[in-house]
This record gives structure tokens, C-alpha cells and sequence, in this order.
């Protein structure tokens, strides 16, 4: 573990695990979270014999909380210093909710052999905000409540998410896990209130439609059907018409948190891509 510090003088926070000979998996976390919430993951690939890299993204978990500079193009500025940092050559980037708009936005500007394939799971591209050019996105007024709550209602916001539609806690016959739920909040409190407010912006409002069409290296897209964050038929549906060198996969009845709630099925899928 350790600190790179940026240009502009941000620390950011990393986990560098396994054979430094490896092959890298690089993982992306989603808002508000830090990179353990890649623990499942990590463990499993770094007993495959990779070498795991996770990064608290600037204003998150460990890093600075930074007040200047929570939008894309610097959270891929920053992606671009900790493969420089730690000479990251063919490596495969794994990106969930916002950290998939974090992986599609750094691969279309990552230097030549530093990235071999992509991964998004559950991911906010191509763009989630309602508009004339994206009918089917999320209103605006969705993402101006969850600004709200984050500013002033941070605590009670982030065990409520959670517990209800992130894991799918909140369907029938559910097995609700209070230690995941907990563990949600621990990693959101940890992170800057205001890094996470601006944020919303960042993962509602960010066009990724010209990064994927971009990227010229074979990326899988991983989705559960029932995610109730980011709805797949505005994400997933459309991303993969828009990438060269893409394949889908649609998991039926899967939340959006699903790295998490069903390590078994999403670790193996993630394992034999990797190794195709």
C-alpha cells in the first residue's frame, strides 16, 4: 500500500498486491466508495497469481479530499500518474458504476501498452442523464436528490442506499447482509462530502459516448438486469453498440452491486475473460 502525489498536489491512495511481473488488474470503485470495496476481487485474482491494484479515487476513502478537480477528466488524469507511478504495462482495467465511466474515459487516453482490455460492470456509459440526445436517461431532478442528500443528509443517505436498491436489498425475499450494508457506510464516510457531491455531476452528466467509440482494445461489459441504479437498457444496451472489440453479458435478477453480493458468478466470468 501506498500514497503517489499528483501534479496538483492531490494524494492518492493505491494497493499494489501480488507479483510485480504479473499481469496487472487495475480495479475502479464506484460513488462514494473506496477501493476495498474490491476485496472479493482482489483476493480471488491475487490467489490466481495477478498482481491487484486499487486506488482511492481523489476526495474517496484515503485520498485527499480534495475540493478541486472530482470530474472525469481528472479522475483519468490521475489513473494516467499511478500507471506512470507504477509502470503498469498490459494491464486490464476493471471499472463498476462510476469507476466504469473512470475506466472507459483513462483506456481512450491511455498511453500505447499500458492497457490490454477493459472491464465495465454495472457501469454509468454511455451517459446517464436524461436529455434530447438521451431520452431514455434518468431526470435531472434524480441526481439534484441525490446531491441534497449527500450535502446534508450524508450519514442516514448512505446506510438508506445501501439497504435498499444498490445490493437489491429492497426486493422479496431478499437475504439482507448487515455487515455489507455497513461496510457501504463505513467506506462512504470515510470519503469528502464535498468530492462526493461534485461527483454526482460527474458520473450523471459525463458524455462517454466518444471514449467508447474510441477504444480499440477488446472490452466486456458485465450487467445485472434488475440493477436499480444504473438501469441497463440506457447503459449497457447502448454501450455495447458503440465499442469496436466489445461483448455483453446481462446476469438475470442481479443488482447493481453485484461483485459483492455474487463474487462466485461475477469472479469466474471476469477470470475467463481476462484469460481469453
Amino acid at each position: 500500500m501506498g500514497t503517489i502525489k499528483t501534479k496538483d498536489g492531490t494524494e492518492i491512495f493505491y494497493k499494489d498486491w501480488g507479483p510485480k511481473d504479473a499481469q496487472p488488474i487495475v480495479f475502479h470503485h464506484g460513488w462514494p466508495l473506496s477501493a476495498d470495496d474490491w476485496d472479493n476481487q482482489m483476493m480471488f485474482f491475487l490467489l490466481q497469481g495477478y498482481r491487484v491494484v486499487a486506488h482511492d479515487r481523489r476526495g474517496h476513502g484515503r485520498s485527499s479530499q480534495t475540493d478541486t478537480g472530482n470530474e472525469m477528466d481528472t479522475y483519468a488524469a490521475d489513473v494516467i500518474e499511478l500507471a506512470d507511478h507504477l509502470d503498469l504495462k498490459g494491464a486490464v482495467h476493471v471499472g463498476h458504476s462510476t469507476g466504469g465511466g473512470e475506466v472507459a474515459h483513462y483506456v481512450a487516453r491511455a498511453k500505447p501498452g499500458r492497457v490490454a482490455k477493459a472491464v465495465l460492470i454495472g457501469a454509468v456509459p454511455p451517459v446517464m442523464v436524461k436529455s434530447e440526445k438521451n431520452p431514455g436517461g434518468l431526470p435531472l431532478e434524480v441526481f439534484d436528490g441525490f446531491r441534497q442528500q449527500t450535502a446534508f443528509n450524508r450519514a442516514q443517505f448512505y446506510i438508506d442506499v445501501p439497504s435498499g436498491p444498490f445490493y437489491g436489498f429492497n426486493r422479496p425475499g431478499a437475504k439482507v447482509d448487515q455487515g455489507v450494508i455497513y461496510n457501504w457506510w463505513r467506506q462512504g464516510m470515510m470519503g469528502s462530502v464535498k468530492a462526493h457531491y461534485d461527483c454526482v455531476k460527474a458520473f450523471s452528466e459525463t458524455d462517454f459516448t466518444e471514449d467508447l467509440k474510441k477504444i480499440d482494445v477488446p472490452v466486456f461489459i458485465m450487467h445485472g438486469e434488475d440493477d436499480q441504479i444504473v438501469p441497463i437498457a440506457d447503459s449497457a444496451l447502448i454501450g455495447i453498440k458503440l465499442l469496436k472489440h466489445g461483448t455483453l453479458k446481462t446476469y438475470p435478477g442481479l443488482p447493481h452491486g453485484m461483485c459483492t453480493t455474487h463474487p462466485d458468478t461475477v469472479n469466474p466470468d471476469l477470470l475467463a475473460f481476462i484469460k481469453g
